[in-house]
């Protein structure tokens, strides 16, 4: 399953990528399930993130791994992909993409994710387009917003 969300910012494609820190991770972690992290290296390859979700008694490890870092003329991205991932999940690749865009840029999430079953990964779609959807007013305060 694919998902992929658009959020448009005040700031250069270069200042957006620099400002993905721990302090923004942070920021983006959704209200629920809530999130601990165990680990934030940063977004170079081989750089980890490391989390632990907690749904009330219930607690799951989610490790993921920068694989990809690319920046070019117009545009930057890195890539998460899961390592260690709660159940239901069985794949995981994130694309976090910044282009520019005249004198604003945009931030793109490009996820991929599988389940092993059609029907879940159907059923999961809204609750991952939402929790990613939650996203953009926080990029939005952080990096500005576009008249």
């Amino acid at each position: 399953m694919k998902l992929h969300l658009q959020t448009p910012v005040a700031q250069h494609f270069r200042a957006v990528l620099e400002g993905f820190t721990v302090d923004l991770f942070k920021a983006l972690s959704p209200p629920f399930p809530t999130l601990k992290i165990l680990r934030f290296d940063g977004s170079f390859p081989g750089d980890r993130v490391e989390v632990e979700l907690q749904a009330g008694p219930i607690k799951r490890r989610w490790t993921s791994l920068i694989t990809e870092r690319e920046v070019t003329e117009r545009e930057a991205w890195f890539v998460d992909e899961g390592q260690e991932l709660p159940a239901p999940l069985k794949y995981w690749r994130h694309r976090h993409l910044i282009t520019q865009e005249g004198p604003h840029s945009v931030i793109h999430e490009l996820i991929e994710y599988r389940t092993g079953s059609r029907v879940l990964d159907l059923l999961l779609y809204p609750v991952l387009y939402a929790q990613f959807a939650a996203r953009g007013p926080v990029y939005r305060r952080i990096f500005g917003k576009v008249n």
